[in-house]
């Protein structure tokens, strides 16, 4: 058993403040950005920043997990977490300006299993997650351009 680390990062064609309340904002903007891998994705209480929870289906790799996270602002402004309730994956947006863009990573740790379905949880998870991570970037991207044109 060990930490699995999973991260992506992409350039994000807005200034940094607007990018995080778009992260931040779990109401109005963040649902807005999440690839078809989310599903039923709700606010349980909160809605914006520190303190809101959600709820949500995450499908990779053939499997549906349901998800309860709590969301916390280390560093409102640039860093924001989500912890799972129920496990030990939490899920870290980290925001970093870039003249008049930013850079957006997104990094997500959990407890690895052990035994043989650990073993092919490191072979086949972080991949997987990647690929998911890395189209929520370019969905937010998108997303940031969409909002600045409207």
């Amino acid at each position: 058993m060990g930490v699995i680390s999973v991260s992506a990062e992409r350039k994000v064609s807005a200034p940094a403040p607007t990018v995080y309340g778009y992260i931040a904002d779990y109401r109005e903007h963040h649902p807005k950005f999440l690839p078809p891998a989310f599903s039923g994705f709700e606010v349980e209480s909160g809605g914006v920043g520190a303190g809101t929870i959600v709820r949500f289906a995450l499908t990779a790799g053939g499997r549906t997990r349901q998800n309860r996270q709590q969301v916390a602002e280390p560093e409102p402004g640039r860093v924001l977490t989500e912890s799972d309730t129920g496990s030990s994956s939490v899920t870290t947006f980290t925001v970093t300006p870039d003249g008049d863009d930013c850079t957006v990573q997104i990094n997500c740790r959990w407890n690895g299993a052990g035994g043989v379905g650990g073993f092919f949880e490191r072979l086949f998870a972080p991949p997987t997650l990647r690929r998911i991570i890395t189209d929520e970037l370019s969905r937010l991207d998108a997303y940031a351009r969409e909002q600045a044109a409207s």
